[in-house]
């Protein structure tokens, strides 16, 4: 009889605290929807959560639980942490900005990361910490180091984007990029904007990316490589030399395979447009006579011809590939049908 007592006490009392305990939930969840009195909107914190009193909380922000807000984090008006996610270092979140659980932004280092607007960063994604450059040692944490992401972007889970090795660089990611999970963007790397990066591509470290840009899953891009705006990067390849702006790359190691038409249709170039780049591709990869003369010899002709030097997209095209030979670049992937040196 006692033991059937002391149950039934353990259950009304197991009852009243789960009650009071979501009621208190409720209580903050209101307050987080809540307007005050002067149209603010209030932030909602809860209660598990540690937040530096030092950090600036915008209007609207919500922190979930368990959270961690750092001492010089500027987080601004809308964000929205999910439970678990961090902030940690001097470190600024623009308005409206989602943090999905597990992720991690910023770093107890010197330096800087700052976010833009309306980026969504994913589960478990790491944005904003030391870089693994070798050259970074740990004596030297003194060194200041920045990243710098723009607005609308959207980086899935697991991914990784490492500030700067040193303080007169930083690595910059633009706008409207979608980063998808398992991507690895390294120190003092440059992203445009408009970027498509499928699952598992990774960026060594000073790698350019230009806009428009398109990559399959799995790839791997050599160190200082420049990747040109509308290309396309087949899944699995390996890429160790610059990929001229409009051109589809595959392959270990990667070459080129022609212009990316889809690509340039999708982004609006004009039927005259396309049609101009792949007759300057021709000339400038493919000549069917054999004495033509060197690489350098094709651009020219393409430049100086009548109707081609008058489309500023194939002008761009050739421009792109000067730019790659040049004697401190990697130069071109090079096209699988070659049997000449370009150089």
């Amino acid at each position: 009889m006692a033991i059937s007592t002391l149950r039934t006490r353990r259950q009304l009392a197991g009852g009243l605290l789960r009650s009071l305990y979501r009621q208190r939930l409720s209580t903050l969840s209101h307050a987080c929807n809540a307007v005050n009195d002067d149209g603010t909107n209030p932030s909602f914190i809860h209660p598990t959560s540690v937040v530096h009193p030092n950090a600036v909380i915008g209007q609207g922000v919500s922190i979930g639980p368990f959270c961690t807000v750092g001492s010089s984090v500027v987080l601004g008006n809308d964000c929205k942490l999910h439970p678990g996610s961090h902030v940690f270092g001097n470190t600024k979140l623009g308005d409206k900005c989602i943090l999905m659980s597990g992720a991690v932004v910023g770093d107890n280092i010197p330096g800087k990361t700052i976010i833009g607007c309306n980026n969504v960063i994913g589960h478990h994604a790491v944005v904003g910490i030391k870089c693994q450059d070798m050259k970074y040692k740990v004596f030297e944490l003194l060194v200041e180091c920045f990243l710098q992401v723009g607005d609308n972007n959207e980086i899935r889970e697991h991914v990784s984007i490492h500030r700067s090795s040193k303080p007169c660089d930083k690595t910059v990611i633009g706008d409207n990029n979608l980063i998808m999970g398992s991507c690895h963007k390294a120190h003092d790397c440059k992203v445009g904007s408009n970027n498509f990066f499928a699952n598992s591509t990774l960026l060594a470290g000073h790698v350019l990316v230009e806009d428009h840009a398109h990559t399959a899953g799995a790839i791997v891009v050599h160190q200082f490589c420049n990747i040109g705006s509308y290309c396309f990067i087949g899944g699995g390849s390996v890429v160790s030399q610059d990929v001229p702006k409009y051109t589809m790359v595959a392959g270990d190691r990667a070459e080129l395979r022609g212009l990316n038409l889809e690509g340039l249709r999708r982004g609006g170039f004009s039927v005259t447009e396309i049609r101009s780049l792949r007759t300057a591709y021709r000339k400038i990869f493919m000549p069917t006579d054999v004495i033509v003369g060197g690489i350098e010899d094709r651009l020219a002709d393409v430049e100086c011809h009548e109707d081609l030097s008058r489309v500023p997209a194939v002008l761009s095209l050739v421009q792109s590939i000067r730019e790659s030979l040049k004697e401190d670049r990697r130069g071109i992937c090079k096209f699988r049908s070659w049997s000449f040196s370009l150089l």
